[in-house]
């Protein structure tokens, strides 16, 4: 009996990986043994790099705070404290909207846990 091979398929993956490494340099882009390492490693970059934007966006939060915190003559830290102490629960995503585009109403926000 003849051996049977899924062409179709296979042409499908290969297409696949090929696709997704559009744009890449050199035989990256065409040669499907090179390929598909980079497409491998350029997933597992993505992977990562959705992580560490969680966490840039929130040290970018937390240094808009402290600089419109210290206009005001107050750290971050303090802060944060004294909002946590008076108990309002306004996330740094807020706060640091707030202190860019609305800097009338995070001053009252600092004058109400001073």
């Amino acid at each position: 009996m003849p051996r049977s091979v899924n062409s179709v398929a296979s042409r499908a993956r290969r297409k696949k990986v090929l696709s997704r490494a559009k744009g890449f340099w050199g035989t990256k882009k065409s040669n499907i043994s090179s390929a598909k390492n980079a497409v491998d490693k350029a997933l597992g970059y993505a992977y990562v790099g959705r992580k560490q934007k969680k966490r840039d966006y929130r040290s970018l939060w937390i240094i808009r705070i402290n600089a419109a915190a210290h206009e005001h003559g107050m750290s971050y830290s303090r802060f944060m404290a004294a909002l946590k102490k008076n108990n309002i629960d306004i996330n740094r995503k807020v706060l640091a909207d707030l202190a860019m585009n609305e800097p009338n109403a995070f001053k009252a926000i600092i004058d109400k846990v001073k």
